[in-house]
């Protein structure tokens, strides 16, 4: 008999806090939930109060059925899950399920994983709190009514196996109006003028200065007046403005500023990050990760205090505590933190490494000195014009928290102007002009999100709470809403005007700008349906809409909130909106048109079609006269809102014929899954470098004869006794492949040396044992 059984939600866990606890006490895992709303009807009862209808998944069963057993004999069963909302909720479903005596079911909870906050909270257990049960049951079963309910109108009014979410369609959208803010962007130009100016110091040591004219000229004319009014002309140093200054350093992390700074800083995607701090905090190495706290407990401060002067001295260590700002903050009550401040590294993968150091720096900065700055700002006047040359630097007196860590940021101008070193100068002295450049320069258009600043909009704006921002950013993505990518630049002329020695040049110069990288671009279909959502749906789609609802279940949280009540409110001008919409509302793909082909006179028009965005060449009623339209796809990059006739038209040159292959046609195309070559019946698509409206036959043939290559390799062995049966070499190494299944070969075992026997004897155990045998699809 077990005398105490601590359940938890994660293997991991179990493993740090078995080596915590005595003999006495078991550590199991319930592997996540083990019951979930069920998928047939709604899984919600909405004519009983929305009562929701939970089963225990499949894969579960097993899991449930060894707790049972273990619950029903041991004397006090501790529920450990996370102590936000959702762990909450994972502790009362494995109560409920598990069927524990109410009197020997203990809660606890605790922020890091350490021997002392483990004993701690065994110390202190309390009841399950059913406020935060029910805030996360609201949740759920709001996301699940409204994802049920729209997604059929989608089906019926936009595109089949479409599916719409209450946070996510409302992420979707703030991507896609930015996309269309940067396509009604027009840039504005406008001159901007520098000064190189010759510093000669008392040792003889020359430098140079640059100092920017204090206005810019709207058009080249007005520049080129300015460089004339400039010839000859004596430059003085008219003032000198010099100033002290402080940087402070930023608050140490809540799951949003780190999901930003391991973006900005490591390049982590937000799940990517979210996954590294899970691990992390499930090895006691970091305190929990889902948090919108900035607070620290007096024994982070203390040791941080004793860790700072350790290593820079007294001088560098203040004593700060951040106060939370975000509204609604409920998650855990501190922020993430190392467990261990004293702990400079820790071992584990290079990404856990590398986010640890991140965390570990920015808490313990967030504990140090202000930097102490000088900032100088030098202006210069010209003896022939009224207009001034200004020269701004800083210089760090002090460099306090400075010495471990900066903060990063998403203003790419920010970026590229940084503070100078400025040379010793007095007010009087002559100055030296080397050259006047005067360059076009180009109003920027609005950036696009990348995952770590579509977060930060996201906390902004109410929307979403810690726990989810990682799902909302990886679901539009999952649905093909919206994707990661990079993009390369444009290519565009300036003029710039040079005035040296006395003589102005110009110049026409080329520049390539809106290169993007990693950056989140919407989809056609993510677009159309916005529009619809937007127009049947406003009032799910208003953001104020959606911040009001995580206030809500901030309420229920509380207590202050009935969560069937407020689901009630919600649901029945919702549905009503359903049934509107399913009778009244037009079909949408996002057609438009864009004009007729020169040769035909037919109108071309884009559009979403079942497989994607498509062009048509021809209208539907022209196949009543016999003849149907033409139709091809898009290519990547391309969209229906942006690419213009021309560029539509030239799509129907495909497919092309690029000549013959041992006596066969070879054509390149365009098909659902991109572009390809046919060759004998068989497609091998073309590399994202290839173009399909360029591809010769030399490099058709080439990448016919790579795939018959890998497709060769592919193959290991073959049996006769069974057709179906064969040995591959696939992406993971090798498998075994049978009747559509893939099994996992021992890394002891030559694939090439199996018999017919041997793979039959590893698919009868994999297909006992799914979990162990079984390999993914390759």
């Amino acid at each position: 008999m077990v005398e105490n059984l601590v359940i938890v939600e994660s293997p991991a866990k179990a493993k740090t806090i078995e080596k915590f606890l005595g003999k006495d006490f078991m550590v199991k895992s319930s592997f996540g939930h083990i019951r979930d709303l069920t998928k047939k009807e709604f899984g919600v009862d909405v004519k009983n109060n929305f009562e929701p209808d939970y089963i225990v998944s499949d894969d579960k069963k097993a899991v449930v059925k060894e707790l049972k057993s273990l619950a029903k004999d041991a004397k006090t069963v501790w529920l450990a899950s996370d102590e936000d909302r959702e762990g909450e909720a994972i502790a009362w479903h494995l109560a409920e399920v598990l069927d524990i005596n109410d009197e020997k079911v203990k809660r606890i909870v605790f922020h890091e994983i350490t021997k002392n906050a483990i004993l701690k909270a065994i110390e202190s257990p309390r009841p399950i709190n059913k406020n935060l049960v029910d805030a996360q049951q609201a949740r759920r079963v709001l996301d699940r009514l409204v994802g049920f309910e729209v997604s059929p109108v989608l089906w019926k009014k936009v595109k089949p196996q479409l599916s719409a979410g209450r946070v996510q369609s409302v992420a979707v959208r703030l991507i896609v109006e930015r996309e269309r803010e940067i396509n009604n962007f027009k840039p504005a130009s406008s001159f901007r003028v520098n000064g190189i100016f010759k510093i000669v110091d008392k040792s003889g040591k020359e430098t140079e200065l640059k100092a920017e004219l204090s206005k810019r000229f709207s058009n080249k004319a007005d520049a080129e007046a300015f460089l004339q009014r400039s010839l000859k002309a004596e430059y003085a140093v008219e003032n000198i403005v010099t100033k002290p200054a402080k940087r402070s350093p930023a608050p140490p992390f809540t799951t949003s500023t780190l999901q930003q700074e391991a973006s900005r800083k490591l390049g982590y995607s937000v799940s990517q990050t979210m996954s590294v701090a899970q691990r992390l905090y499930e090895a006691g190495k970091i305190t929990y990760m889902r948090t919108d706290s900035v607070n620290l407990s007096s024994l982070a401060i203390n040791t941080s205090k004793a860790k700072i002067t350790e290593l820079y001295g007294e001088a560098y260590s203040k004593t700060r505590q951040f106060k939370t700002s975000s509204k609604g903050a409920q998650e855990a009550h501190e922020a993430i933190r190392p467990t261990y401040i004293d702990k400079e590294t820790v071992t584990g993968t290079k990404q856990e490494q590398r986010l640890y150091d991140l965390i570990w720096k920015r808490t313990v900065a967030s504990q140090m000195s202000d930097a102490r700055l000088e900032k100088t700002t030098i202006t210069i006047g010209i003896s022939k014009t009224d207009e001034k040359y200004v020269a701004s630097g800083e210089v760090i007196k002090f460099d306090g928290f400075l010495k471990v860590y900066t903060e990063s940021t998403d203003d790419e101008e920010e970026k590229k102007n940084g503070q100078t070193i400025l040379p010793p100068l007095e007010i009087g002295r002559q100055l030296d002009c080397i050259e006047v450049l005067a360059a076009q320069r180009f109003t920027l258009r609005p950036p696009r999100y990348t995952e770590a600043s579509l977060v930060k909009k996201l906390e902004e704006q109410g929307i979403g709470r810690p726990s989810t921002y990682a799902p909302i950013i990886t679901t539009i993505q999952n649905r093909g809403y919206v994707v990661k990518s990079d993009r390369p630049g444009e290519e565009r002329k300036f003029v710039t005007l040079v005035l040296k020695n006395d003589n102005i040049k110009e110049e026409t110069k080329t520049e390539t700008f809106g290169q993007e990288k990693s950056k989140l671009f919407p989809t056609d279909i993510g677009m159309v349906v916005t529009d619809f959502l937007m127009k049947s749906f406003k009032s799910i789609m208003d953001y104020n809409f959606t911040a009001k609802v995580e206030e809500e279940f901030d309420e229920i949280a509380e207590g202050d909130l009935v969560w069937n009540e407020m689901i009630g409110d919600f649901y029945k001008p919702f549905h009503n909106l359903v049934e509107e919409s399913l009778q009244h509302s037009e079909k949408a793909n996002g057609e438009r048109v864009l004009g007729s082909d020169p040769e035909t006179g037919k109108q071309v028009s884009v559009k979403i079609g079942r497989y994607g965005p498509l062009v048509q060449l021809g209208e539907t009623t022209d196949g009543e006269n016999g003849e149907k339209p033409k139709f091809a796809s898009l290519q990547p990059g391309q969209s229906i809102e942006t690419i213009t006739l021309d560029e539509a038209l030239s799509l129907f040159r495909l497919p092309r014929e690029v000549g013959e292959y041992e006596g066969k046609k070879v054509t390149v195309s365009i098909g659902r899954f991109g572009p390809y070559v046919r060759h004998d019946n068989k497609f091998i698509s073309l590399s994202k470098t290839d173009d399909p409206f360029s591809v010769g036959i030399d490099r058709a043939v080439e990448l016919i004869e790579a795939k018959r290559e890998k497709d060769r390799k592919a193959v290991i062995k073959v049996f006769d006794e069974d057709n179906d049966l064969r040995v591959l070499n696939g992406r993971w190494g090798p498998y075994v492949s049978y009747k559509k299944k893939n099994y996992k070969i021992p890394k002891s075992t030559k694939p090439e040396e199996l018999s017919f026997d041997d793979c039959m004897k590893l698919i009868k155990a994999a297909d006992e044992n799914p979990k162990k045998g079984r390999r993914k699809k390759q």
